[in-house]
């Protein structure tokens, strides 16, 4: 996959973020694409509305993935997602057997953005370190500066 590529759907998963506001979650996207980058499932964050403390983009991502495709079939796919996955996603993604992430913003910039906000208490941990205590080689590409200001637009005034 080249750069512009991941760009492109990068700049989808900001629209699902967008999305997942506008139907009253925390502005977060996520979609998956086998290894040609044809997408296979798009997911909103339905963390509030659905009230599963595990409803982030990701985590649910990963479990419906894993619910229609092998996990053979999905180490080959690419997990998008607008924000660097938290602790939790991360461990879904490795668990769920998805080879590589790549994510637009980083959690330190979310952190920036959400500050102390009770409904992302987000880890300053990125997500190479957390998989860098697994047994697999998830490949992790992210942050895009091209797509990080358009990531961290859609949660504007929303954790104040």
């Amino acid at each position: 996959m080249t750069k512009e590529q991941h760009l492109q759907l990068l700049r989808r998963c900001v629209e699902i973020s967008k999305n997942a506001r506008k139907h009253g979650n925390t502005p977060f996207g996520a979609l998956l694409t086998d290894q040609n980058g044809t997408i296979l499932l798009e997911q909103e964050n339905i963390e509030i509305t659905e009230n599963i403390c595990t409803g982030h983009a990701e985590t649910t991502l990963a479990a419906s993935a894993s619910q229609k495709y092998s996990k053979e079939f999905l180490w080959d796919c690419i997990l998008y997602t607008t924000a660097e996955p938290c602790a939790m996603c991360t461990g879904a993604i490795y668990w769920g057997n998805i080879g590589t992430i790549v994510y637009g913003m980083s959690e330190k910039r979310l952190l920036e953005l959400t500050g102390d906000n009770q409904q992302n208490p987000t880890f300053d941990l990125p997500t190479k370190e957390i998989l860098s205590h697994g047994q697999k080689q998830i490949n992790v590409i992210g942050p895009f500066a091209e797509i990080e200001q358009a990531a961290a637009a859609v949660h504007e005034g929303y954790w104040q």
